[in-house]
């Protein structure tokens, strides 16, 4: 199963050091059928694409969360064994939970995909959007209206093979 799973630039240099994304088990999103069933859509490139949005959006909570951390969404796509991944049936259909899965045990970060990170120029916006994420989510929808405008800046694909270049190694 591929999965999104959302991080910051730190983050994403931590686990560039260590050769994992965490020891689990680990939020992400994915295609699950609850996320299918909101979309309503069959194609898979755009139910991934939905589960990566999903992701990108916990990047920018957890943006929220580390005022220290470059204000760049962080997400790697990674193929886990469908057997290592669980959704909460309790939450169905919740909002807040769409798309989300656990990953249990650990994930080599060589068993990733890719990496999508925000460009230098969406910086503003998500700095932005991670300080009105709080009041968005008590229902502002001015707040909610800047959450978007960082969703406007398209993540951007790197092969793993970048990954040191991404978080500033160049090694």
């Amino acid at each position: 199963m591929r999965v999104y799973v959302p991080l910051t630039l730190p983050g994403l240099a931590e686990a560039y050091k260590t050769g994992e994304l965490g020891a689990g088990p680990l939020l992400a999103y994915a295609v699950t059928p609850a996320l299918r069933e909101w979309y309503l859509s069959d194609d898979i490139e755009e139910l991934e694409y939905a589960a990566l949005s999903r992701a990108a959006l916990a990047s920018l909570r957890q943006l929220a969360a580390d005022p220290g951390a470059p204000r760049r969404r962080v997400v790697v796509a990674v193929d886990v064994p469908d057997r290592d991944t669980s959704a909460d049936p309790g939450r169905g259909l919740d909002p807040a939970a769409l798309g989300q899965v656990r990953v249990t045990g650990a994930v080599a970060l060589a068993k990733a995909a890719a990496v999508h990170v925000d460009a230098a120029d969406a910086e503003a916006d998500v700095t932005a959007a991670a300080e009105a994420l709080p009041a968005a989510d008590t229902g502002d929808e001015d707040a909610q209206l800047v959450v978007d405008g960082a969703e406007d800046h398209e993540l951007l694909w790197f092969a793993t093979q970048e990954i040191p270049n991404v978080v500033g190694r160049g090694d």
